[in-house]
């Protein structure tokens, strides 16, 4: 793939995501990852894994969510700018405050704020402090987050160009920390500020807030006519845009605020609201849970057809090479032995120009499915290419690698195709060679000296079995 349809991918993962299609977000961050790992595109690979851990975020699958941030921190530690690091740091918060780790997400934040200053990029500074003020108050720290608002709003006023609407939202944390320290005098006149501030009509979301902050702040006074007129109003503006658990607190507080009115007619409407937004909730939560289902059932059939071989259904060459990989680094630790044995079809060649490509991919289906039936639990199977296979054998001695390779070439040659009345018989010839107990740690190293058996094999005559041994060290 080229860098102009690498880029072309990342800004369709971008694109989606942010029209909220987390479904196709995360098909096309497969591909995508799939693609930059072909390439050795690292940006393209961590544009991956941070809008993959995005979206499983906004659909409640933490756990997955987690993995892909993993698999981010890992790609960003080595290959990774600073730019990538600011992107963990605001993912990571986001799944410590989901998950209620407060002390994680206020160190996240801390690093962000950081390096943030580092690069003078005042904007992610303002929000890090602003996230830092949010928790605290989750905590019950009202005093420290007022600070931590105090100083977030700081930092907007150093961000050029001047943002209106980067300040108000840290004033929002600043207001509601003044209230919940009882500050009403100082609180109510920073409300009023933002709620006449003209840059609202522009931004819903932050005009809900403080409609809605307006309505504590009355509750708080004990107004409740004015707290439920208030509270009114930041339901109708949340109704806007779908935020069906904000709307689910708005309307809790309306309906104990039509008690304390003593409203009955009133609190009766409200109820009736209420009990239909539950339902509402209750609706996309059952459609989340099968769009989670949706999303798992499409990644394990992506991860499966990557992993197989579309003639065969066995294992193709990516998954033999990746998992040869671990078995060898697993073995050099255990000093576990590890067998292999390469093989392909006699005269293969001659087959396909006799008989046709197309009976030729018969033939090696039908040697594949045959090999297939034998495998046991300590046995990798996979094509390597062509009309070459590949088997590994965990924890068996280079004696009994050969003699399963015996067992094989017996199996293979009982194989009968038939061809225009004909039966066509099949024979291989077939390499072993063994990791050393675990002295032989690469992949292609092991397959060179099976290569090298196979070759021995057909230069004596074909259909039979050679040992090679691996050179020591």
């Amino acid at each position: 793939m080229e860098k102009e349809d690498l880029k072309l991918l990342q800004q369709k993962v971008t694109k989606l995501r942010a029209e909220g299609k987390y479904k196709e977000t995360i098909e096309a961050c497969y591909h995508l990852l799939k693609s930059g790992k072909e390439c050795n595109d690292f940006k393209s690979i961590l544009t991956a894994h941070i809008n993959h851990a995005a979206s499983y975020y906004c659909i409640g699958d933490t756990e997955e969510a987690f993995n892909s941030i993993e698999a981010y921190v890992e790609v960003c530690s080595r290959f990774g700018d600073e730019a990538d690091l600011l992107h963990q740091y605001n993912v990571l918060f986001l799944l410590y405050e989901y998950n209620k780790d407060f002390a994680k997400a206020k160190a996240t934040l801390e690093n962000c704020i950081g390096l943030g200053k580092k690069l003078e990029k005042y904007n992610i500074v303002s929000n890090g402090y602003s996230n830092i003020s949010h928790v605290l108050m989750e905590e019950g720290n009202y005093g420290a987050a007022l600070e931590a608002g105090q100083k977030g709003l700081e930092a907007s006023k150093l961000h050029k160009p001047a943002s209106p609407i980067l300040e108000l939202r840290v004033k929002l944390n600043i207001a509601k920390a003044y209230l919940e320290l009882n500050h009403f005098h100082a609180s109510k006149a920073l409300i009023n500020e933002m709620i006449h501030d003209p840059i609202l009509e522009s931004f819903i979301r932050e005009k809900s807030q403080c409609y809605h902050l307006q309505g504590s702040w009355y509750r708080k006074q004990k107004i409740f006519k004015e707290a439920f007129d208030s509270l009114t109003v930041a339901k109708e503006l949340v109704e806007s845009y779908r935020d069906l658990y904000l709307l689910k607190s708005i309307q809790e507080e309306r309906c104990q605020l039509c008690e304390q009115m003593e409203d009955v007619q009133l609190g009766y409407r409200v109820q009736k609201e209420y009990i239909s937004l539950l339902n509402e909730i209750n609706k996309q939560e059952l459609a989340l849970t099968a769009l989670k289902l949706e999303i798992k059932h499409s990644m394990s059939d992506f991860k499966r057809k990557a992993n197989t071989d579309f003639l065969t259904g066995i294992f193709n060459r990516s998954y033999l090479e990746t998992t040869s990989k671990e078995w060898l680094e697993q073995a050099s630790v255990k000093d576990e032995n590890i067998v292999c044995i390469l093989f392909d079809i006699d005269n293969f060649k001659i087959i396909n120009d006799q008989y046709g490509h197309l009976f030729g991919d018969e033939v090696i289906k039908q040697v594949s499915n045959a090999c297939s039936k034998t495998m046991k639990e300590n046995e990798l199977f996979a094509r390597y290419g062509g009309d070459e296979f590949v088997v590994l054998v965990r924890g068996a001695s280079l004696e009994s690698g050969k003699k399963r390779a015996e067992e094989m070439r017996g199996i293979i040659g009982n194989v009968k195709i038939e061809m225009g009345g004909n039966s066509v018989s099949i024979t291989s010839s077939m390499g072993v060679t063994d990791n050393l107990d675990g002295k032989v740690r690469s992949f292609q190293e092991l397959f060179h000296h099976a290569d090298l058996g196979l070759y021995e094999a057909k230069k004596s005559g074909k259909n039979n079995v050679c040992v090679k041994l691996a050179d020591k060290e």
